[in-house]
């Protein structure tokens, strides 16, 4: 039971978080509508998140466990529920850009501690896989109700009325249980080899990590991962609203289509990888990402605005397209786990900071360059560009393998 309600305690905070972290892609839009502003000056609100959670990471994922991940938590709860009460008063692109920034503080510490009590809470390399992979799945249902919660506020009749920033009321509600139910659960603490490192000795120990080969290659294949998806999870609801002409709020409500592939592509893994090895799987996955781009886009060619009122009346790219979440959803969470579960105990934080960080930095890059992109050479061209880090993926993998072997020899010996 108690290791059940700091499962439910952690899974909730990841849940809110991700409601709030991917809720991006719509406020670009409503963004862009209400306060009438360009699409690369809307494109910083995922460096707002993004690099705040790179530098939250960098700066104290190795002293969160000193910390302790109870007070890390709630630290993290209760700084966006007062930045989500605050936004919809101020009601300006400034406040949009300080909430993302507290969004990206509140992640890098929520996600640190969550990573590093799902290696408290297995005792296993496959325990560790599937809870990852159920928790993962669960943020990505965030993402999915984020979609229709912040669709719900939006005034089809005027997608430029500010009135949707009230979604924020309601979502400091949650946050606010989050906080209670975080506060009960005896979550549990690291182990005290962690806890008796010095500042010092674990913030180095962060970067030594830095500089092994296999590490390398792995954060540069998170870094990919998370430009692929952010590029497009920030952009399709764009994508819908202006290449295939969709009203505001199917434009949104679509897009969750591409969140819900991802949750159900990250639970179905967790099955499929009990009967073949990661390595076939995953690459292709990656493989089958890029054809799926090349088969859908010349499928968005084309549209014209025709008076579109209900998702039946959308053109068949607007449901394909989002299906790529199905493919990308195992990458992230099976190449995390690989790498975690080789690792010590007392190196996963540091391990785990690295990963937020260049997950960051990855979703920053990812969105920027796709808005800069829609915004001179269009959304379709935008799009196809995501084939480059595809193909980076799939050396990355190839690489990432290749490296892990030799490791694990070397260790044998």
């Amino acid at each position: 039971m108690p290791r059940l309600l700091v499962i439910a305690a952690i899974a909730a905070s990841y849940f809110a978080f991700a409601i709030l972290l991917n809720s991006v892609g719509t406020v670009i839009l409503q963004s862009i509508n209400t306060f009438d502003i360009s699409k690369p000056e809307a494109a910083t609100l995922e460096g707002y998140k993004d690099l705040t959670i790179a530098f939250v990471s960098f700066l104290v994922a190795s002293f969160v466990p000193r910390l302790g991940y109870k007070v890390a938590m709630l630290a993290a709860l209760l700084l966006v529920t007062a930045a989500c009460l605050i936004t919809p008063v101020v009601s300006e692109f400034v406040a949009i850009k300080a909430l993302f920034a507290c969004i990206g503080a509140g992640f890098a510490l929520i996600k640190v501690s969550v990573y590093a009590m799902v290696g408290l809470l297995s005792s296993d390399t496959r325990s560790h896989s599937s809870l990852l992979n159920t928790i993962e799945g669960i943020f990505m249902v965030g993402v999915l109700s984020g979609y229709w919660i912040f669709s719900a506020f939006v005034d089809p009749l005027n997608p430029g009325s500010p009135v949707w920033m009230n979604v924020y009321y309601w979502l400091a509600a949650l946050l606010a249980i989050n906080v209670l139910l975080v506060c009960v659960a005896p979550v549990p603490s690291a182990d005290e080899k962690v806890r008796e490192q010095s500042a010092v000795a674990a913030f180095t120990g962060m970067l030594k990590l830095a500089y092994q080969p296999l590490v390398i290659i792995f954060v540069v294949s998170i870094f990919l991962y998370v430009l692929i998806e952010q590029g497009i999870g920030s952009w399709l609801p764009t994508f819908n609203n202006e290449v295939l002409h969709l009203p505001v709020d199917i434009s949104v409500q679509i897009t969750s289509l591409f969140a819900l592939s991802i949750a159900v592509g990250r639970l179905a893994a967790g099955q499929v990888l009990r009967f073949i090895n990661w390595f076939p799987f995953l690459l292709g996955c990656a493989v089958l990402m890029g054809g799926l781009i090349i088969i859908t886009l010349p499928m968005a060619e084309g549209h014209q605005a025709t008076g579109i009122t209900q998702h039946s009346d959308a053109p068949l790219a607007a449901f394909i397209l989002p299906m790529i979440g199905l493919l990308m959803a195992p990458l992230y969470p099976i190449l995390n786990s690989v790498m975690l579960s080789a690792l010590d105990s007392h190196k996963q934080a540091a391990m785990t900071g690295l990963i937020v960080v260049f997950s960051a930095l990855g979703g920053t890059t990812g969105s920027v360059i796709t808005g800069y992109l829609f915004e001179h050479m269009g959304g379709q061209h935008a799009f196809y560009m995501q084939l480059v880090p595809v193909v980076g993926i799939i050396a990355a993998i190839f690489l990432f393998r290749q490296v892990s072997q030799k490791d694990q020899t070397a260790s044998a010996v």
